[in-house]
């Protein structure tokens, strides 16, 4: 189990803009791996009004559970490691292990309803560590959707958010807000219906 405080600075980004950023910065096609991210709430969606996400990401050789919760700054980020075959027994199951730091803070948010799958989002990602912090950069599908991302995730709050526009001005890019991914994935489900909001 791990606990950490995530602060990221996000942009969205054109396709043109993604492959020339790619390019600025040399990462080939084997540099990108895939990841599928499965998210999960309450039918009533308790975690989403609480602003919290949930989910499991496969990886390749890899999984975990992470749950999202907001902090001062950022989100603190606590995650149980899984294997890939544990991730699939979960995603069909919905059942999450006991005796997981994820589990324990569901119960102590008093989430004890049954959790649902209420979407996927799969991301072929590159990584780069640059002096500012780490750099992802993400080509997502979702539902019908297909969109790209940039992300950079620093230590602290105040000199990442500098070092973010700095970098954008050095990419010549300009900044366009966007949802994080789990909100971008709801609100483009067709079974997601306006009135949890």
């Amino acid at each position: 189990m791990s606990e950490n405080l995530e602060i990221e600075y996000k942009t969205m980004l054109s396709e043109r803009d993604f492959i020339r950023i790619t390019d600025y910065f040399q990462l080939k096609e084997e540099d990108f791996f895939l990841q599928v991210n499965t998210y999960f709430d309450t039918s009533a969606f308790h975690l989403k009004q609480m602003n919290i996400g949930l989910r499991i990401r496969t990886l390749p050789d890899a999984a975990e559970i992470t749950l999202k919760v907001p902090a001062k700054d950022g989100l603190l980020e606590i995650t149980d490691p899984i294997t890939p075959e544990q991730a699939e027994e979960i995603i069909h199951s919905r059942i999450f292990p006991k005796n997981s730091e994820v589990s324990q803070k569901l119960q102590d948010l008093t989430i004890n309803t049954p959790l649902h799958v209420i979407g996927q989002l799969k991301t072929k990602r590159a990584q780069k560590k640059l002096p500012q912090g780490l750099l992802a950069l993400d080509e997502s599908w979702y539902n019908q959707n297909h969109d790209y991302e940039l992300e950079l995730e620093v230590a602290d709050a105040f000199i990442g958010k500098k070092a973010f526009y700095n970098l954008l001005n050095t990419l010549n890019i300009k900044e366009i807000s966007g949802l994080n991914k789990i909100q971008r994935m709801l609100l483009s489900s067709p079974s997601y219906s306006s009135d949890t909001d």
